[in-house]
């Protein structure tokens, strides 16, 4: 069981340790879908959600596999629950709100190959979290998915109204933010101790 409070291991996987920013995984959704604020918000909220329902999901799995002495399904495993859960969500997204599925596109169903997510269940199960450490590090890592797509998204929607020269426009200006934004989140690492 590890010892480190909740709180720290929210601010860890929500700042220091970004999965966007610092570790670059979900990069995908990050670029692709940070156009608008609208909808990087709501993919950041679907993302968050898988993330919770995997970890708790992961916690159950983990336990299970190690009393049985499997752990060699650990990752099929997670793959399925994973798979399954963003299923869930975009039947629900088609459902409730039909314009919010067609903005989201093609990255709605590449949350179950988002790297992200899978990168969580294996990163908590390798720190020992408990079902609860667990919970708050895919609701920490979630929220700073989510900030690190609704920070994207916004600054692309500034850049619209500036004069950007020809060439940097479009790919490369972005690429040139998303390193600026993951140079700025260095700066939160003297936040771990």
């Amino acid at each position: 069981m590890n010892q480190e409070s909740l709180w720290n291991i929210f601010i860890n996987a929500c700042l220091i340790n970004n999965f966007v920013l610092a570790y670059f995984l979900g990069i995908c959704p990050f670029l692709g879908v940070s156009g608008k604020m609208d909808t990087a918000t709501k993919m950041g909220g679907a993302v968050t959600f898988v993330m919770l329902i995997s970890s708790v999901c992961a916690f159950g799995i983990n336990s299970l596999l190690t009393a049985i002495d499997a752990p060699y399904l650990q990752l099929i495993s997670y793959i399925v629950v994973i798979a399954s859960t963003v299923q869930l969500v975009e039947m629900i997204v088609k459902k409730m709100s039909p314009a919010l599925f067609r903005a989201l596109g093609i990255f709605l169903p590449l949350i179950t190959t988002n790297c992200a997510i899978l990168g969580l269940v294996l990163f908590q199960t390798n720190k020992g979290y408990g079902l609860i450490e667990g919970f708050v590090f895919a609701l920490g890592a979630g929220v700073g998915f989510t900030i690190a797509l609704m920070l994207m998204a916004g600054l692309r929607e500034q850049l619209e109204f500036a004069e950007v020269p020809k060439v940097v426009k479009g790919t490369v200006i972005t690429l040139l933010i998303g390193g600026v934004l993951s140079l700025s989140f260095m700066g939160f690492s003297g936040l771990g101790g």
